[in-house]
């Protein structure tokens, strides 16, 4: 072996007497090299590498402080060995390629700060700024895990909110043939409409409530509109639970709350026109604008049916 190579190796740890302290007296040694033993691994380098930076290396090779050696002269550093090749080359060439998952550019990282060494600290924190850029989220999807946890969301989001809840195992009966694959579809469609609406709606997932399949929306605060998608059909010998994929009113009452954007003021004449029909009866001004602000929409499937959409043979 020639040059400033290292070499490692694993060892376990050897029963033998006490390591031992003594100021390690570099200066006249130059380009010779040293035996160092990095948590189990072997390494042979030079004190003129461990001490071209100043960092920790450097003043355990002047003099500066106190090394451990054992009984063959092995001076002992009690770090994982396993990034210390990577702090060597560093030391060598003032630069090096970086491992390529954020995991161990964090581990080199722990390294690199222990032995004080700050220009690799600066590589590892710019890379994994790259890294997080590369790889930042189109959008982040809330998933309820308590009551207050969704009642907070809500409350402090300045943007409407659409809820999708999905419980499947909810369920004491058995699902009609076409069930699952509904079930599917709607969160297909939540994470469409995530995607397509993010940056105007905050979307959230709630899978610890009592429906199976139901859609809630919101608008500065309050709930505007509920979509349940289950129903119970009693066509059978037994009750069976059907989940349905009412698409066009989950896009409707979708479009619905982006009327409801801060710092938007409702506009009664979309409200509306988007809304469902409603009663012809005669209400003053003030009546209907309390309605439109404050009415609920509750969009239930057919809740009893004695329709059996299973397939023949089933």
């Amino acid at each position: 072996m020639s040059g400033d190579t290292c070499l490692t190796a694993t060892l376990c740890p050897a029963a033998g007497p006490k390591p031992k302290t003594c100021s390690f007296k570099g200066g006249s040694l130059g380009n010779k090299y040293v035996r160092l033993n990095v948590g189990g691994s072997l390494y042979y380098t030079t004190v003129q590498v461990l001490t071209r930076h100043d960092t920790m290396l450097k003043a355990m090779f002047s003099g500066r402080m106190e090394v451990l050696t054992d009984k063959e002269g092995w001076i002992l550093i009690d770090r994982c060995g396993k990034h210390f090749g990577t702090i060597l080359n560093y030391l060598r060439d003032d630069t090096i390629a970086l491992p390529k998952h954020r995991q161990e550019i964090k581990e080199l990282m722990a390294e690199a700060k222990y032995y004080l060494i700050q220009g690799l600290v600066d590589m590892c924190q710019a890379a994994l700024q790259d890294k997080k850029d590369l790889y930042e989220p189109v959008c982040s999807i809330p998933i309820i895990t308590s009551p207050k946890e969704e009642e907070r969301l809500i409350e402090s989001s300045m943007k409407p909110v659409v809820k999708l809840l999905y419980n499947r195992s909810n369920n004491k009966y058995s699902y009609t043939s076409n069930s699952d694959d509904n079930l599917l579809k709607n969160i297909e469609l939540f994470d469409k409409l995530s995607l397509r609406f993010n940056g105007r709606v905050l979307f959230i997932k709630d899978v610890i409530g009592d429906e199976i399949c139901c859609w809630s929306f919101y608008g500065q605060g309050r709930k505007l509109a509920e979509v349940c998608c289950t129903s119970i059909v009693y066509a059978t010998e037994k009750k069976q639970t059907k989940v349905e994929f009412p698409e066009a009113r989950i896009y409707e009452e979708t479009l619905n709350v982006l009327l409801y954007e801060t710092p938007r003021v409702p506009d009664n004449s979309l409200l509306e026109a988007t809304s469902r029909s409603r009663s012809q009866a005669s209400h003053s001004e003030d009546d209907e604008g309390f309605e439109l602000r404050d009415r609920v929409r509750r969009i239930h499937v057919k809740r009893y049916s004695t329709y059996d959409d299973r397939q023949l043979g089933h």
